[in-house]
């Protein structure tokens, strides 16, 4: 059987933290994210905006520059083409502002997603040439358009392009050949032969690189760039970038200005969501903010997230904030509909069995397939696509895993597509923290690790933090949390992936055992579905205190062996009793990592309606039904019908009315 793996990663975490005065456990951190090195951990941790690279080490910058400097004396007619996502825009809007600014004669387009489809193409080209233009400057597109940017030249335009995306390329003979578009100039970091050191930059911050360099060239203060800070970082965080050097570092800075912001458009978007007198962070950005700028690429046109940031007035800003914000709301319904669309043919064909998950969904909006295979992919733990039908042919969008790079393998089947592109964990683009939602820690203890060296007012600010969040903070010592996470989290964990995959080996060809598993043997392995990569991250990051208590396990099964081939009923009687006393008496009031599920079992009359009756009863008291089905392997004398509900209050209602009504009610 394969699996997807990602590999540890090791250091001295101890020397690590003496040198730079961290805890070992965030210099595991660190180290987690590929920051190897003393310099790039000293970047890392005390890294400015003095510190990140300059923009002329980017291949084709002092050309590109040159090219705009003439145009711009000569008031040549410049156009910029962007994207309809929220990296497209920011760019496009970073352009536009600092090109206005240094005079340029400088008008937009940004693609609409049905209508014109993703980055230039053809129609787009003759636009530009009856409106007179003289020269295309590309943000988050151009990389893969050859062609288009072929006939640009073919009519005398000039054509700057400044991308992020994966260099295109093909294979020959074994050997990779690119394929670069016959640009004026091409900034893109990602060239083999550009020497910027920051090759995972998202398009705004190329584009950002760009005016820096543009406003070096025309003596502009170094102090007007400040005013794109907290677009580059919504772009940053919305396009998924790693936040590691210099990402890490504008994300940081932008984030800090957001609050204050001089963008009435920013300014009425924060008013918008409620978040006046919060302290806006990533996740307000990756979940809150970007959404709603998205959402109008996505399901209307991205030229309003576009005005947005452009609006001059207050009242014209707050109008078009609301209208994303609603907007934002429209696409949230229509992609949890697409998603359980989505799970419901992947878990009644083969696709379950597949590798790398393709769907097609054809009533899809198109804009939302990247998020719907986003959330395929954190469910499932696989590579995934989504397909839509589009005017001409299928469109879609992928989402990775670490481990898969989705463009390579695109490149292997290149021949039967129309057109691809984007990131190596995505079809189109860069997405992470799928599953992730405001109430994720809303009840859940957070455990707070102070050491020594830790000072007090940190850790009871800290603590407060973890409280304005909805979590209860408990704070123990590290070695006191490894062993209790060990014990009550990771040690079930490796029990519970062993038992399943005993089965798994145990099992014939018929699958007789999966074929009859009921609920429990579900119910006490059901955490085994969780992330692998996550739990064999999480094996060797706690090892000593798992081996500990795994070895301490061994020797209880070994005593439990002895005691079932000896017959032993009181000493089996005494260890069962124990535990079901001491089971009974932990109470849950917290929610973990897995959800709770709040579910029955009940008798079925075998007769024609029996479930719509059931159905009914619960309707007409207003309780609706999560999820049901029929159990065919019934470990109860009699229940064969499996409801599950929304939440612990509709289950207790319906539990009651079931009742009765006369129903057989198992409660697991």
């Amino acid at each position: 059987m394969e699996k997807w793996v990602v590999a540890a990663k090791k250091a001295d975490f101890n020397l690590i933290g003496r040198q730079f005065h961290i805890d070992p456990v965030i210099a595991r951190l660190i180290r987690n994210r590929d920051v190897v090195g003393e310099e790039k951990i000293k970047e890392y941790l005390l890294g400015t905006i003095d510190t990140i690279p300059s923009p002329w080490l980017m291949k084709d910058m002092k050309k590109a520059v040159d090219i705009l400097e003439k145009k711009i004396q000569q008031q040549a007619k410049i156009r910029i083409i962007g994207d309809y996502d929220i990296d497209g825009v920011t760019s496009t809007y970073i352009l536009l502002k600092g090109l206005t600014r240094i005079g340029a004669n400088v008008d937009t387009y940004i693609p609409d997603r049905v209508a014109d489809g993703y980055g230039i193409h053809e129609h787009l080209i003759d636009r530009a040439e009856s409106d007179k233009i003289d020269t295309i400057v590309t943000c988050d597109n151009g990389i893969a358009a050859c062609a288009e940017i072929q006939m640009a030249k073919e009519k005398g335009m000039t054509v700057i392009v400044t991308d992020h995306h994966e260099i295109p390329y093909r294979e020959e003979n074994g050997e990779r050949r690119v394929i670069l578009p016959p640009a004026d100039a091409i900034l893109n970091p990602k060239q083999c032969d550009c020497l910027y050191p920051n090759k995972n930059l998202c398009g705004a911050v190329v584009a950002f690189k760009y005016i820096t360099a543009l406003y070096e060239r025309f003596d502009i203060q170094k102090k007007e760039l400040e005013d794109y800070y907290e677009l580059v970082a919504i772009a940053t965080v919305g396009d998924v970038m790693d936040l590691q050097g210099e990402n890490r570092i504008l994300v940081k800075e932008g984030l800090r200005r957001l609050p204050n912001t001089k963008n009435k458009g920013l300014q009425e978007l924060i008013r918008a969501n409620n978040l006046e007198d919060s302290k806006i962070t990533a996740y307000h950005i990756g979940f809150v903010l970007g959404p709603c700028i998205n959402a109008s690429g996505r399901l209307d046109t991205a030229a309003r997230s576009l005005a947005l940031l452009n609006a001059s007035t207050k009242e014209e800003a707050a109008k078009l904030a609301g209208d994303l914000t609603a907007l934002n709301q429209s696409r949230k319904a229509l992609t949890e509909k697409g998603k359980e669309e989505a799970i419901q043919l992947i878990e009644t064909t083969e696709l379950k069995n597949d590798r790398v998950l393709v769907v097609y969904l054809p009533e899809c909006h198109e804009s939302l397939a990247g998020i719907i295979a986003g959330r395929l992919r954190e469910k499932y733990h696989k590579p995934a696509f989504v397909l839509t039908r589009g005017e001409k042919c299928a469109k879609g969008s992928g989402r990775s895993i670490e481990s898969y790079s989705m463009y390579d393998e695109l490149v292997k089947c290149a021949d039967l597509m129309v057109q691809f592109g984007g990131h190596p964990m995505a079809g189109s683009e860069k997405t992470g923290l799928s599953n992730a939602s405001e109430t994720l820690l809303e009840n859940a203890y957070y455990i707070i690790t102070p050491t020594g060296k830790s000072p007090a007012p940190a850790v009871e600010e800290l603590t407060e933090l973890v409280r304005s969040l909805g979590a209860i903070p408990l704070v123990l010592g590290y070695e006191q949390h490894d062993y209790a996470t060990a014990a009550i989290s990771h040690l079930p964990h490796v029990i519970a992936y062993s038992l399943v995959n005993l089965v798994r080996e145990s099992d014939d060809e018929n699958e007789i055992m999966k074929t009859i598993a009921a609920g429990g043997f579900k119910d006490i392995t059901r955490i085994a579905s969780s992330s692998p990569v996550m739990w064999e991250n999480i094996c060797l990051s706690n090892q000593e205190q798992i081996l500990k208590l795994l070895d301490s396990y061994i020797h209880t099964l070994e005593k439990m062996r002895i005691n079932i081939a000896d017959a032993d009923e009181s000493a089996l009687l005494d260890a069962f009793t124990a535990a079901k006393d001491y089971r009974d008496s932990i109470t849950i009031t917290a929610k973990g990592a897995l959800k709770n599920i709040y579910e029955l079992y009940l008798d079925l009359i075998d007769e024609t309606g029996g479930i719509a009756t059931v159905a009914t009863i619960l309707a007409s008291n207003n309780l609706s039904i999560k999820n049901i089905g029929i159990i065919h392997n019934r470990e109860f004398e009699g229940g064969v019908l499996r409801l599950e509900m929304y939440d612990g209050e509709s289950l207790a209602l319906a539990v009651a009315l079931l009742k009765k009504h006369h129903y057989t009610i198992y409660e697991r």
